[in-house]
């Protein structure tokens, strides 16, 4: 297993990517403070390169391969945002890459996928085999395996997101960050109680799929079956081997959401501040707005809204049903 990164290295992949990613913006709603009881300040990775936080660690690690490594080429396996930011990330470093993908897949990150260069293999998500599809094709091709969360560049750069905002807002009280196999919040924590040590870190993840929340209440790694939710990109069966001990000692709580919050936040986020978050991005949002995190009413929370690729009939769905 590689080392854990520190704060040190999220410092680092901030300025291997400046110039690169973009510094995106940090919005406020009154609106949103006053149903929710808080002072939020929303980091918009919607609006990221490849439409989400996941370019962050993705370019940090290509970024570092020897010539010879990105000649031959990476890959990987992702549901989608994962899929993008590192193919994008391979095509602005010149390197092949191959993304093994679910078949249910949102059609719109199958297609920016492909249109930013990238080979797509599809597997069947209920088998779980996409690491194991993945590196036979690594071996078989000499690629470089650049997993969505568990490595330690990639932790790295996507902290730079939670870096940032608290550049921005200094004082946050709470920092919110959705969880999948926990590359992101791990990241952010880094960074959170390096800059602010009195933060606390409160991931948020579907209650369908609440392996992180298993682990943290248990102690120990916790997998979980494969499970179904409108949240496509936080639907890893456990944290990651790297990333679960950096959350354990960095993260205070999981919040759980349910399919409905989510769609309740997605139209929130699309009709009052008028941007586009899919359902993963938009987990976060939906904890606070239906009070599923303790003591935050009149704190500042900062809140990571991890992406916005979201299918366009999907989104149809979700404003229609409101």
């Amino acid at each position: 297993m590689k080392p854990a990164p520190a704060f040190d290295d999220v410092r680092e992949a901030a300025r291997r990517l400046d110039g690169v990613a973009h510094r995106t913006p940090v919005l406020t709603s009154r609106t949103f403070d006053e149903r929710a009881g808080t002072r939020a300040f929303f980091k918009c990775e919607n609006l990221q390169r490849a439409g989400a936080f996941k370019f962050r660690g993705a370019y940090n690690t290509v970024v570092r391969l020897t010539g010879a490594e990105r000649a031959c080429g990476v890959v990987s396996y992702s549901s989608g945002n994962h899929a993008q930011g590192l193919a994008l990330a391979a095509r602005l470093l010149g390197a092949p890459a191959v993304i093994v993908m679910p078949n249910d897949a949102p059609e719109v990150k199958l297609a920016a996928t492909r249109g930013y260069g990238a080979e797509i293999v599809l597997y069947e998500r209920a088998e779980g085999k996409r690491e194991e599809i993945a590196r036979r094709i690594g071996a078989e091709r000499g690629m470089t395996l650049v997993p969505p969360f568990d490595h330690p560049h990639i932790i790295a750069g996507q902290g730079t997101a939670g870096l940032e905002l608290l550049e921005e807002v200094r004082d946050l009280d709470v920092l919110v960050v959705p969880v999948g196999g926990g590359g992101l919040i791990s990241g952010c924590a880094l960074a959170a109680h390096a800059l602010r040590p009195s933060a606390r870190v409160v991931g948020v993840e579907p209650a369908q799929a609440n392996d992180s929340y298993l682990s943290l209440a248990r102690g120990e790694r916790v997998a979980t079956a494969q499970a179904q939710s409108i949240a496509d990109g936080l639907l890893p069966t456990a944290p990651g081997e790297i990333t679960f001990p950096i959350m354990k000692a960095h993260v205070h709580s999981i919040a759980l959401v349910t399919d409905e919050e989510i769609a309740d936040a997605v139209r929130f986020l699309h009709e009052r501040m008028k941007i586009v978050v899919e359902p993963s991005g938009a987990a976060t949002a939906a904890a606070l707005l239906h009070g599923r995190i303790e003591g935050v009413r009149g704190a500042k929370v900062g809140v990571i809204l991890s992406g916005g690729n979201v299918d366009p009939n999907a989104l149809t769905a979700i404003l229609a049903r409101a």
